[in-house]
């Protein structure tokens, strides 16, 4: 008995769906109703290399969302009868338009074949296309017909035929909807899970996203269900959060992944459809000057961090300062002196040193927020796709990494949306070279105690172009020696400019303030605690011979800490760092900000007297600014903190790797800062 299969041929009203379908079956044709509507039927055979198939025309339709019958008879046939395959019927003079189905289609879960149909009029408008390099980013064949001239046909069942047959069948890409979307989805799908024993994922998922986007034959469903009401509510959360019905802002994103593919694989083109966003990109996804705006807005990100941040900066340091006089004042010495010098030294010393940069932290985010929102960052991957691939990576690991500027371990866990595991294993190991938001608080400590306000813009921007660098050139290595092999095509979404919502601008900026603050009351409050133990314990008694600041220097010498730094010290020297620095690089490893921390605890508890001088002056009296550069340095480059060690571990599935990132990183930051500071002291 031959082989039978059916394969389901879809596509855009004019698009030549019916004429390929023609073309294929000839006279061997029925026209039916489907059961119960008025919509045509028309079903037809035709053998194929030996093979029987059976080809049903659907209904022509733009969309699989139930608006009109014709979409959902299209729409439930492809659920109900699951056709082998479907044949997408593209007008591939209006791409961009016709692919809108195929990404609905793609979420069914069917293979699907692509018909380049009226590929010579497309040409004759002067639309060229990589169509090797589209059927990759796309995830299926592709084939050019022309249906009016019986041109295609032949390849076009030939590929169904080895696509039915395949067992290894292209990479389907994943359309993802945005984090307060995604976040939605789930919130969906963990309330349909009772409904829907034994549906598989992509089931549900296709479920969760037609309820979010009123699909009112899915939702008569679930009438009267408690999962109506969770819909309701995650559709007025993505309102409020990005100002906009999720029917809209999905569409938005299937329409950026199309954009995406079309930009990636388009070579030239006599007519393009001009929209304002067209008109933005044609200047800042520019070949020349695409890269130059990119780093000249960074640079105005940082500049704005510091020349906006300083005031309150500044403001807060003072605040903490009268704090810590005053309760020094008011507490008296003989009264539970341990505990005056915990508060004292200790919390306010370590915590406050820290919170003084809550207005840093919150201009960077603000402005990494109001990029992200608008549209822009997805350009960034664009811009360096081709920089990424010369680098063994392509333009999507960059978002991950983009990510990384507010914290690594979301990153490493975004590192989830690349295909290969050999994508996903280089961008983690790289990723801590991407100066994070707890980062940011060393690098406001150590430039304005070095540097004039005329060079801390420079400088900032310089820190962070460096951990861009030093990324490349590591992820380079990588794909070279223990991570070799191709990357996987991917396509990079390239949504619509929009204005982003106050509400949104202002929630986003303060969740990432609200998690550093939220940090510095628990971790870094720890942390201090433990800090300034190990630097007042073991207690020994002052010499009286020795004047008060070195009787002092002696009695932290003594302590837990100064003997760990002491030890330290052999080792760290040639960096041009002393035990006291050494202390605080070990506190760091439990979060990049304790650095700062430890080192007003360190500075706080040789003070002599309660006149203390801002941490920053202190800093600018004991090293100099080569000095202040190897801090940064070092601290861009080293130990990730446990946090990211640990995510790591876990998403790569291997400690083994976790562990070369920790000692790889170390031993970088080792080699390269003793370089800077030995040849730096040969000029200065």
């Amino acid at each position: 008995m031959k082989k039978r299969y059916t394969i389901a041929i879809a596509g855009n009203p004019n698009s030549g769906k019916t004429t390929l379908f023609n073309n294929i079956t000839g006279a061997r044709q029925q026209v039916g109703n489907y059961p119960g509507v008025t919509v045509d039927k028309k079903e037809g055979v035709r053998e194929h290399n030996g093979i029987m198939i059976n080809f049903v025309d659907l209904p022509g339709t733009y969309s699989l969302t139930a608006y009109s019958l014709e979409e959902v008879v299209a729409r439930n046939f492809i659920l109900n009868e699951k056709p082998d395959l479907i044949i997408d019927v593209v007008d591939t003079s209006n791409l961009e338009r016709n692919l809108y189905l195929y990404t609905q289609l793609i979420e069914l879960g069917v293979p699907i074949v692509l018909a380049f149909n009226m590929a010579d009029m497309a040409k004759e408008r002067g639309l060229e296309l990589d169509l090797p390099r589209l059927s990759a980013l796309l995830g299926a064949p592709i084939v050019e017909t022309v249906g009016n001239k019986s041109l295609g046909t032949k390849e076009l069942l030939d590929a169904a035929l080895e696509l039915i047959n395949s067992k290894n069948p292209p990479v389907r890409p994943d359309i993802l909807f945005g984090r307060h979307i995604e976040d939605s989805i789930t919130a969906v799908i963990k309330q349909l899970e009772p409904h829907l024993p034994g549906a598989d994922a992509r089931k549900k998922r296709w479920i969760a996203v037609k309820l979010l986007e009123n699909d009112q034959e899915i939702i008569a469903r679930f009438d009267h269900s408690k999962v109506l009401e969770v819909v309701e509510e995650q559709q007025k959360h993505i309102q409020f959060m990005l100002g906009d019905t999720p029917e809209m802002l999905i569409a938005d994103h299937r329409y950026g992944f199309i954009a995406g593919a079309y930009h990636e694989t388009m070579r030239s083109t006599i007519e393009s459809r001009r929209t304002n966003s067209d008109r933005i990109d044609e200047i800042v996804l520019h070949r020349v000057w695409g890269l130059p705006i990119f780093l000249g807005l960074m640079y105005l990100l940082f500049w704005l961090t510091f020349t906006v941040g300083t005031p309150p900066m500044e403001w807060l340091d003072a605040l903490f300062g009268w704090i810590g006089s005053t309760v020094s004042r008011l507490w008296d010495p003989q009264v539970l002196p341990a505990m005056r010098s915990l508060v004292t030294r200790g919390i306010i010393a370590g915590v406050g040193g820290v919170l003084v940069f809550v207005p840093n932290i919150i201009l960077l985010f603000a402005a990494i927020s109001l990029l992200e929102d608008s549209g822009y960052m997805a350009r960034t991957a664009f811009i360096m796709d081709n920089l990424m691939h010369r680098i063994g990576l392509h333009g999507k690991s960059f978002i991950p990494l983009l990510t990384g500027f507010g914290c690594t371990v979301p990153a490493i866990m975004a590192t989830r949306t690349l295909e290969s595991r050999r994508d996903r294993l280089t961008t983690m190991m790289i990723l801590p070279l991407i100066s994070c938001g707890a980062r940011l608080p060393i690098y406001a400590l150590i430039i304005p105690a070095f540097f004039p306000p005329l060079w801390r813009a420079p400088i900032l921007w310089a820190i962070y172009l460096t951990g861009i660098l030093l990324a490349i050139l590591l992820a380079r290595i990588l794909r070279n020696t223990l991570l070799k092999g191709d990357t996987t095509p991917f396509v990079m979404e390239l949504p619509p400019y929009r204005m982003p919502t106050f509400k949104t601008f202002l929630l986003h900026t303060w969740e990432k303030a609200w998690l550093y603050i939220k940090k510095a009351g628990t971790v870094i409050l720890g942390v201090s605690v433990l800090l300034w133990i190990l630097t007042n314990y073991p207690q020994t008694e002052p010499d009286p011979s020795l004047p008060p600041a070195e009787q002092q220097a002696a009695m932290l010498a003594n302590t837990v800490a100064g003997k760990i730094g002491h030890a330290m010290e052999p080792a760290i020297k040639p960096l041009g760092f002393d035990w006291r620095l050494g202390t605080a690089m070990i506190g760091a490893f439990a979060a990049k900000e304790v650095f700062v921390a430890q080192l007003g605890i360190v500075f706080a508890a040789g003070d002599v007297d309660e006149d203390t001088l801002p941490l920053r002056e202190k800093l600018a009296a004991a090293y100099s600014p080569l000095q202040g550069i190897c801090i940064m340095l070092f601290m861009l480059i080293a130990t990730p903190c446990m946090a990211t060690v640990a995510i790591t571990g876990r998403e790569s599935k291997s400690w083994g790797w976790a562990f070369l990132q920790l000692g790889g990183l170390t031993a970088m930051a080792y080699v390269l800062t003793l370089i800077v500071y030995q040849v730096g002291k040969l000029f200065l």
